[in-house]
């Protein structure tokens, strides 16, 4: 487990006051095939969490099983609080505008003036106050994760859930995507489990990593570096880096730091300021 050094909401004392989210031997079969085998995991309030592993190794099984779409015993898997998930793909209806679209989570709300204020707040949380009455077909990839986001943030989930949503971004995008998930963790507090294949996106928005394989936690790290100074070239962030890769079966090969990405990236969050 790597260690680096930074203080973070779900650490220290606050570990102590519980999990929104807790798994102990959970297992996961289809037939004969075993997805997932004997997983432990913890989530604390606050907490920002990263699962990496090669495609079928039980990632998106195990998101699944936290946000209740596939059943899963008590005793196995505990959400507490509400959970929320957003995908790869937005799954925004065509034939509905961006509002009504955030407005479909708040069906179990009666009054229509307060679906519509709900929806409108959620969007103006992601940038999006603007592209109420837009049809999904007329937003692009990025503003269609916008509004999916905005969607999961209508029940003010206590664990947000996030599979592979920035995957099919480009470079640019994805960045700015990056930092209104870090803005909104930060504001709202809530923890985030984030499902992705991407060690470098990884290593900057998560404080623990944990990679799976064979339906097992493999190895763990936690990353207390603040998100201002996790730059591909820091001597930390690269070894934990090459480790990550070791165990998932790849060669690495040099980050380079004069990357457009990686140098917006760090423009971004240092004036942000550290986590």
């Amino acid at each position: 487990m790597a260690h680096l050094t930074d203080p973070h909401p779900a650490n220290g004392a606050d570990r102590a006051a519980g999990h929104v989210a807790r798994v102990r031997g959970h297992h996961r079969s289809f037939g004969d095939v075993h997805v997932l085998r004997a997983i432990d995991l913890d989530i604390a309030p606050g907490e920002f969490v990263a699962l990496l592993g090669r495609s079928g190794c039980g990632k998106s099984t195990l998101l699944r099983s936290l946000a209740a779409l596939d059943p899963s015993p008590d005793e196995e898997v505990d959400v507490r609080g509400r959970s929320a998930v957003a995908f790869q793909e937005p799954r925004l209806l065509p034939w509905r505008s961006v509002h009504d679209n955030v407005a479909l989570a708040l069906l179990n709300t009666p009054e229509r003036k307060q679906r519509a204020r709900l929806a409108r707040e959620r969007l103006e949380e992601v940038g999006l106050g603007e592209k109420l009455d837009a049809w999904p077909l007329q937003l692009s990839g990025g503003q269609a994760q916008r509004v999916s986001l905005a969607r999961a943030l209508v029940p003010d989930p206590s664990l947000l859930l996030l599979d592979e949503p920035f995957s099919a971004l480009d470079a640019l995008t994805r960045i700015e995507m990056h930092q209104l998930v870090i803005e909104l963790w930060r504001r709202r507090q809530m923890a985030v489990l984030l499902v992705t294949h991407d060690v470098d996106e990884a290593l900057l928005l998560a404080d623990r990593l944990h990679v799976m394989d064979g339906g097992r936690m493999a190895r763990t790290w936690e990353i207390e570096l603040p998100r201002s100074e996790r730059n591909p070239a820091h001597p930390d962030i690269a070894g934990v880096r090459a480790e990550i890769l070791e165990v998932l079966g790849v060669r690495p090969t040099p980050p380079n730091p004069n990357r457009a990405t990686d140098r917006a990236t760090e423009r971004a969050t240092d004036s942000r300021g550290a986590a």
